[in-house]
């Protein structure tokens, strides 16, 4: 991927020519600085902004939306301290330890396809998988496998590289690990592990040959300024997808209080962060119903999202998979066929 330049600070007003040229002509994403200029535009300047993320999107993605179900092998009891999330079992939350049996993790994927998505990503709330945990991903995948045409991803938590290695023979198409949120902002979010410990899974994923997912989560009360670190931290990785969510508090969690970010700066922030990283699969996940809602979703989609998580996240609703199916029927944008991932 071609790196942005280095460039001085660039004023609001000048970030949008700059981009075009830059991004949608060239296709060379934005720096930090240009990244921060885009998150501090006026709310008058978002609905240009919006169109040139899409433009963007179009010319260096093409129109297909990739769609993909998750579903969680073991939920809740969590070691982990991750400030958002109800799973971790430090925290007064509702969220309790269970496992999912081989035949239902197969009929969720089932279920999955169904939808015409393309992948199904096993995930389980861990520090890191135990022999037990992989020996039941070991067992799911080849199940799956033998019974449903759709690719697998994987979201295990922090891996050795033994585990790497198994996940890739297993035939394992995609490793998610998130980052969560900039480098600087991260001991605020999680105390219990370190960034560098989930960049190394990351590295280590990506030398084993699967596909890198990585993205985090905004409105975590990081700054303007962090949201662009974050961005140059991801283009940085260079992942092949970027997962955008949104917080959702959850009771009984450290960050349960906050407040829900405003639509206007998580449109932003969606556009931004498709100018950054102009060739990624840029994915709508969990918080994006509570934080948009029906014409943010549609926004979005017309903002430089191409990918979607259909149906439930892990410990929140989401929209019905057939609203978003049929939003992507009305804008005319194509579901990616499965045989295009291969």
């Amino acid at each position: 991927m071609t790196q942005a330049p280095v460039t001085t600070e660039i004023s609001a007003g000048d970030v949008l020519t700059v981009a075009r040229e830059q991004v949608l002509e060239r296709g060379i994403g934005l720096s930090r600085e240009q990244t921060l200029a885009v998150l501090r535009l006026d709310d008058d300047q978002l609905e240009q902004l919006l169109e040139l993320a899409h433009q963007v999107r179009m010319k260096w993605c093409g129109p297909e939306v990739e769609v993909e179900g998750i579903i969680s092998l073991k939920t809740g009891g969590c070691p982990e301290d991750c400030h958002f999330c109800s799973q971790s079992g430090l925290f007064a939350s509702p969220v309790r330890a269970a496992w999912l049996d081989i035949p239902s993790l197969v009929e969720a994927a089932k279920q999955t396809a169904k939808t015409g998505a393309t992948e199904f990503c096993i995930v389980a709330a861990v520090r890191g998988p135990d022999e037990r945990l992989m020996a039941q991903v070991a067992a799911g995948v080849e199940a799956i496998r033998n019974e449903v045409d759709i690719q697998v991803a994987c979201s295990l938590g922090m891996l050795t590289q033994d585990q790497v290695d198994r996940l890739a023979a297993m035939g394992v198409h995609r490793y998610n690990h998130n980052l969560e949120t900039a480098r600087s902002h991260f001991p605020n979010v999680v105390t219990t592990h370190t960034w560098e410990e989930r960049w190394d899974t990351l590295r280590m994923v990506r030398a084993a040959g699967m596909e890198v997912c990585c993205g985090g989560i905004l409105g975590m009360g990081e700054t303007l300024e962090q949201r662009a670190e974050f961005a140059a931290d991801l283009a940085a990785l260079e992942p092949d997808e970027v997962p955008l969510n949104f917080l959702n508090p959850r009771p009984g969690t450290p960050f349960g209080d906050l407040e829900v970010l405003p639509a206007a700066d998580a449109l932003r922030a969606v556009a931004a962060f498709r100018l950054a990283l102009p060739r990624t699969i840029l994915r709508f996940a969990g918080g994006r119903e509570i934080t948009l809602g029906d014409l943010g979703a549609r926004q979005g989609i017309l903002g430089g999202i191409n990918a979607v998580i259909v149906g439930n996240y892990l410990t929140t609703l989401g929209r019905p998979a057939e609203q978003d199916l049929d939003l992507l029927g009305e804008l005319q944008m194509p579901i990616k066929a499965l045989n295009e991932t291969f």
